[in-house]
């Protein structure tokens, strides 16, 4: 065997050996900082799917009927409040403002052939001809064609304006969920034409019945990502704004506000995670775990003032109020045990 071939051999068994002793054996290092494990109470999450739900559903309906002549929106459509729907139409007004119009004109020759009247009869009456009786038959005959032809230009006024109803408006701002009628169909009254979600949306959580007692008005939520993927990645953070206090089912109903939820579609559903209660559990800072081979580990300081590491096992991660990644550690190390940065 030659010289440098056993240079060799001895160079690899020197770092196996080191490796070894790095894994399996305690180290003595200097440790620039420690935390010291405690138990801790915190929230029992457990995942349950949310639907996303409308605050608000509220039908825009027709004030007059007839026919829809235009329909100005489509399922999916995003409205402003007051904009225009569709138009509704019915023939019959305009052949009722025709008549009304003819019946203005032969009023309005009546009153103009009883103001005559009316003046022939001053007339007359000052030239000690015609008697005060013809004076006041002439002036009421003048009366009644003038009112007659206030009372057909009001009807008038007010069939311009069942017109102008015929413009069905949005009555708040959001999205159409569903148009039930299409152009030329007939309406009546009060028939409602579209359905709209208000923009303000919400999560519907419906959980067994063993939570109930559990669940308050101000509890956290956390939604994960959308599309029901393998991603269990917290996107937002929302609280419980309402718990309903009849159970459906067997199950609890509660709605939670979340930021953000304009773009979801009404239906859709979510994973969220609530809390069911509490727990003790052993929380240690991001920074003392680190990993080795595919395994968690971290630096325990023993006794004498010498160092281990130690395999654990970890579980879901905790942001903690300062801001800090911490992260639940489920085995491998007890309370009062002291770890230091690796």
């Amino acid at each position: 065997m030659t010289l440098s071939r056993a240079m060799r051999i001895v160079a690899s068994l020197v770092l196996c050996t080191s490796l070894s002793a790095i894994d399996f054996a305690a180290v003595a290092l200097d440790a620039t900082s420690s935390f010291e494990v405690t138990s801790e109470e915190v929230d029992d999450l457990k995942s349950v799917y949310a639907t996303v739900r409308s605050r608000d559903l509220i039908q825009a309906r027709v004030r007059t009927p007839g026919t829809i002549a235009s329909l100005k929106v489509d399922e999916g459509d995003s409205l402003q409040q007051g904009q225009v729907l569709a138009l509704v139409g019915d023939p019959k007004i305009a052949l009722r403002i025709k008549a009304l119009d003819a019946r203005i004109v032969a009023i309005e020759s009546r009153v103009e052939t009883s103001n005559t009247e009316l003046k022939r009869s001053l007339t007359l009456k000052e030239r000690g001809v015609a008697s005060q009786s013809r004076v006041d038959q002439a002036q009421m005959a003048y009366d009644v064609a003038l009112n007659e032809l206030k009372s057909a230009r009001a009807e008038r006024s007010v069939i311009e304006t069942e017109v102008e109803e015929g413009q069905v408006l949005a009555p708040t701002s959001g999205r159409v969920l569903k148009v039930p009628v299409t152009e030329g169909s007939v309406v009546l009254a009060g028939e409602s034409i579209a359905t709209i979600a208000a923009n303000e949306y919400l999560l519907r959580l419906e959980l067994p019945e063993r939570h109930a007692r559990f669940m308050k008005i101000g509890d956290p939520v956390r939604v994960g990502a959308r599309g029901l993927g393998p991603d269990d990645t917290p996107l937002a953070e929302g609280r419980i704004s309402q718990v309903y206090p009849e159970l459906q089912n067997g199950r609890v109903i509660a709605d939670a506000e979340v930021p953000d939820l304009g773009s979801y579609f009404v239906g859709e559903r979510l994973l969220v995670w609530i809390s069911a209660g509490k727990r003790q559990a052993f929380i240690v800072p991001r920074a003392y775990i680190f990993k080795r081979y595919g395994l968690d580990y971290v630096r325990l300081e023993k006794s004498d003032g010498a160092y281990a590491d130690v395999v654990v096992q970890t579980g879901r991660e905790i942001k903690g109020m300062d801001g800090q990644e911490r992260v639940e550690v489920l085995a491998g190390v007890a309370a009062g045990d002291r770890l230091v940065r690796p």
